[in-house]
C-alpha cells in the first residue's frame, strides 16, 4: 500500500488579524504541497490567533477592546476565509485541516473551530470543541455533537479532537469507533506531558497523530496592537515566548515519526501508511476485539442542539 506525506504546520499568526493569519496558511497550503504532502495540519485558533489576553490578565480586566476585535476578526463558516481556503486546497490538490475562532453570521459567541477541506477545494465539515479550558471558557462557546465528524480520504479516515478535548476519554473512544485511521490535534499545549498524552492515543487507537501548535515570539505581537503592554506583560513568566510550540507526529505504535519542535517556525513532515495503522490493530483494537460491550456501552447524541427551533404554526389556530 502505498505511503502518502502529511505536513504539520508550526507557525507564527498575526494576533487578531483575519486577513494576514488567512494569507500565512495559503501560503503553508502552497508550500506543504510542494514538499509533497497530501494532507496539511494548522495550529489550534490560527485564524485570526489566539485571545492570549485570557492567560495574561485578570478575567475580564479591560479586555472589552480586545474582544471586540476577536469577534470583527472571527470567522464566518461558510463565508470569504473558507472560499479562500477551498482555493488555496484546490490550487495545490491537498487536504486541508485547520482550525479557526468562528462565529455565526448573526451571533456574537466564538466557537474554536477545526475545519476540515478537500483537495477539490470543498468545505467537508467542521469541529466545534465540545469543551473550552479554563480560562479559555472566557472566550469561546461549546460545540455539541453535531460536529463529530469523520472522513474518508484515499490514506484513511480522517478525524480528531481539540487540545484538552483529548482527554475526554468518551469522546475518543466514540471516534475510535467510527474507524479513525489520521487523528489530528491542533493545540496549544506545550509541555512533555502532551507529548506523552499524543502518544497514548496514537497506541489507544493504533492510529496516526498530527498534534500541531502556534509559535509566537513576543517580538511578533504587531507594535500597533491596541494596549500591547498589556496584552502580553513584560514581567510575564513565560517571555520571550508568546506561544512556544510542541508540533509532533506519531505513529500507530506510539513511536515518534517527526520530533516535538519548540520555539520555531517550521514544517514536519511525515509519511503514512494505512497498512500500518491495519497491521497494529490485530495487536489491539479498542472497538473490536479488545472492547467487552457486553460489559460496557456507550451512548452519543450526535443532534445539532441550536438555540431557538422554529416550528409551523398549527393550521387550525387560523393564524396568517
Amino acid at each position: 500500500m502505498a505511503t502518502v506525506k502529511i505536513a504539520a504546520v508550526q507557525a507564527a499568526y498575526t494576533l487578531m488579524n483575519q486577513e494576514a493569519c488567512l494569507s500565512k496558511a495559503v501560503e503553508q497550503i502552497g508550500a506543504a504541497a510542494g514538499r509533497g504532502a497530501s494532507i496539511v495540519v494548522f495550529p489550534e485558533a490560527f485564524i485570526p490567533g489566539t485571545p492570549i489576553w485570557i492567560d495574561s490578565r485578570p478575567i475580564w480586566d479591560g479586555d472589552d477592546d480586545w474582544y471586540a476585535m476577536l469577534v470583527d476578526q472571527a470567522v464566518v463558516v461558510p463565508g470569504p476565509v473558507t472560499e479562500a481556503l477551498g482555493d488555496a486546497a484546490r490550487a495545490a490538490g491537498i487536504y486541508v485541516v485547520i482550525n479557526v475562532q468562528e462565529r455565526e453570521p448573526r451571533g456574537m459567541t466564538i466557537y474554536n473551530t477545526t475545519l476540515y477541506i478537500g483537495p477539490d477545494g470543498t468545505l467537508l465539515g467542521n469541529h466545534r470543541k465540545l469543551v473550552p479550558t479554563g480560562s479559555e471558557r472566557t472566550v469561546w462557546g461549546r460545540g455539541d455533537g453535531s460536529t463529530l465528524p469523520v472522513f474518508d480520504t484515499p490514506f484513511g479516515r480522517l478525524s480528531g479532537l481539540t487540545c484538552w478535548e483529548n482527554y475526554m476519554p468518551l469522546a475518543r473512544f466514540y471516534l475510535y469507533s467510527q474507524g479513525v485511521d489520521i487523528w489530528v490535534a491542533p493545540t496549544l499545549a506545550p509541555s512533555d506531558g502532551w507529548i506523552a498524552t499524543l502518544r497514548h492515543i496514537a497506541l489507544e487507537g493504533r492510529c496516526y497523530v498530527i498534534g500541531v501548535n502556534p509559535c509566537l515570539h513576543v517580538d511578533q505581537i504587531p507594535a500597533d496592537f491596541p494596549h500591547r503592554d498589556l496584552v502580553w506583560p513584560a514581567d510575564h513568566p513565560d517571555l520571550p515566548w508568546v506561544e512556544h510550540g510542541n508540533s509532533v507526529i506519531i505513529g500507530p505504535t506510539g513511536e515518534i515519526l517527526a520530533s516535538p519542535a519548540r520555539h520555531e517556525q517550521t514544517m514536519l513532515i511525515a509519511e503514512v501508511d494505512l497498512a500500518a495503522v491495519r497491521a497494529a490493530r490485530r495487536f489491539f483494537d479498542p472497538v473490536g476485539h479488545y472492547h467487552r460491550p457486553d460489559i460496557f456501552q456507550l451512548s452519543v447524541d450526535i443532534a445539532p442542539r441550536p438555540a431557538v427551533v422554529v416550528t409551523d404554526a398549527p393550521a387550525d389556530r387560523g393564524l396568517k
